[in-house]
């Protein structure tokens, strides 16, 4: 068993790399990350695909700077979709298969209830379009594939929501964070475990089966707002004395539009793989440990 990774050196890739070198039946994991390989540059890409011959395909790898993408649609649609085709089709010719990650801002954010897989996407930003064409490049040029999707990705390594309101609560003595946008806060390491799951069933099955292929969400469980996220982050820190105000999205103007509810339903991967993520809030106590 072969695994090629890309996005080695990313929030996810980081934990995906460490556990996949020790998982049972791996016997070769070759990892690429930003400054290996330059998804932009697609024959090249195609090249270390050919190189490499991996049985699976794991691609942690993304555009994910959402208000530059605005601003930068070429690169963001060449790493968020035209790679993931790139890697489709050459896993297709390998008969290999592939496991793609991908968002919740596939969706506007005006229902009232989880999302679940078959609901319609509609994105309303650059990136989260460019995420929608990549999962439709991977699922029509590979049918041995998964797609997942997930949500407010983060950890202590890295730049993400986490890391900066511990270092804002170590500045100021007060946050304002938005409040009208909800969603469930999932960390690298429970997805990290999840997808290990998902790559020993590809191997006791020698590959995803058509029953299984497709589209799953993979978040952690409960949802939050950024702002009741940000206080269950401060309280557990020790900033738990810095105050932390909810805003409107109309205090804080940003380039692209952020969906209110991209709160997504899990039900899919547990009635079909078993799995389930922790809560967020038990995940967040993990994770923070984990400083």
């Amino acid at each position: 068993m072969k695994i090629l990774l890309f996005g080695r050196d990313g929030q996810l890739g980081t934990h995906l790399n460490e556990s996949l070198a020790d998982a049972a039946g791996v016997e070769q994991l070759s990892g690429y990350g930003i400054d290996d390989l330059d998804l932009s540059h697609l024959d090249h890409l195609r090249q270390v695909i050919n190189d490499e011959k991996p049985n699976l395909i794991i691609n942690a790898a993304a555009y994910t700077a959402v208000d530059k993408a605005e601003s930068e649609v070429e690169l963001a649609t060449k790493v968020n979709a035209e790679a993931p085709s790139v890697m489709a089709k050459a896993a297709t010719a390998l008969n290999a298969g592939m496991i793609h990650y991908s968002t919740d801002y596939v969706f506007d954010g005006t229902a009232t209830e989880p999302y679940s897989e078959d609901d319609q996407p509609n994105p309303e930003s650059v990136y989260g379009s460019s995420k929608l064409d990549g999962e439709n490049a991977v699922l029509a040029n590979c049918k041995n594939s998964l797609i997942l999707r997930t949500s407010w990705v983060y950890s202590m390594h890295g730049q993400n929501f986490l890391r900066t309101m511990l270092r804002l609560a170590a500045e100021r003595d007060e946050l304002k964070v938005v409040g009208d946008q909800i969603g469930a806060p999932t960390t690298t390491r429970a997805l990290t475990d999840a997808t290990l799951k998902l790559v020993q069933y590809f191997m006791l099955n020698n590959g995803f089966s058509t029953a299984v292929c497709g589209i799953y969400h993979m978040t952690c469980g409960g949802e939050t707002s950024w702002c009741g996220f940000a206080r269950a982050i401060i309280a557990a820190s020790e900033f738990s004395d810095t105050r932390v105000l909810d805003i409107p999205t109309a205090d804080y103007p940003t380039p692209a539009k952020r969906p209110p509810y991209t709160v997504l339903s899990n039900k899919k991967l547990f009635d079909t793989f078993g799995i389930r993520l922790p809560d967020w809030e038990a995940a967040l106590s993990e994770c923070m440990r984990e400083e």
